[in-house]
């Protein structure tokens, strides 16, 4: 129930949105309405997707992803003007990939909390930890899904949304979805066929 009314208030802010209303005033009154499931959203992805960001040295918790995702999110809906409850949580979405992204790619350029005498190990090549690359690899492959399909990837795989509750977002049925989804799962591993181990 709780899950229908947020759907049905996060519409009616979009419609407010797209109409001749200030935008600033709609925009946090539909991010404070949307916070809850934007904090789902955000610990189901960093725990399930990123769990390196959640140790040491960073510990980043979800409210700290959260204040992040929410201040990207007001950028952007400056100009962005999701039409349905879909493309507003597909936004969302997008975001906090790019914001966990960000905060890999920022941890990785670190230098090493411990310096070692000189001489005694080689000097690490200046990159990406391979880990960071093959997850930013799996997620521009998962943006190249054509949107139907990445649609239900993102909410059933990632989210983590039952195939029941993506289909009543997206007004599709369940078959669809997993039909959706199963034509996903066969274009990412087309796509990321290289990543698989050697025979």
């Amino acid at each position: 129930m709780g899950d229908e009314r947020t759907t049905a208030v996060v519409q009616r802010y979009l419609d407010e949105l797209a109409g001749d209303a200030p935008a600033e005033p709609v925009v946090r009154a539909l991010l404070d309405r949307a916070v809850r499931r934007l904090q789902q959203l955000c610990a189901t992805l960093l725990y399930r997707s990123y769990p390196r960001l959640t140790r040491p040295p960073l510990n980043l918790q979800t409210d700290e992803m959260l204040s992040a995702v929410v201040e990207r999110l007001l950028k952007a809906l400056r100009e962005a003007r999701p039409a349905t409850v879909r493309q507003f949580f597909a936004l969302a979405g997008q975001h906090m990939r790019w914001e966990l992204n960000d905060i890999g790619r920022r941890l990785d350029d670190q230098p090493p909390a411990v310096e070692l005498p000189d001489g005694m190990v080689p000097a690490p090549a200046r990159s990406d930890s391979s880990l960071s690359a093959v997850g930013r690899q799996i997620f521009e492959a998962i943006d190249g899904l054509p949107e139907g399909e990445r649609e239900a990837f993102d909410l059933v795989r990632v989210q983590g949304m039952t195939q029941a509750e993506a289909a009543a977002l997206l007004g599709v049925s369940v078959m669809t979805v997993n039909r959706r989804l199963n034509r996903s799962v066969q274009l990412l591993t087309e796509t990321l066929r290289d990543l698989r181990p050697a025979p």
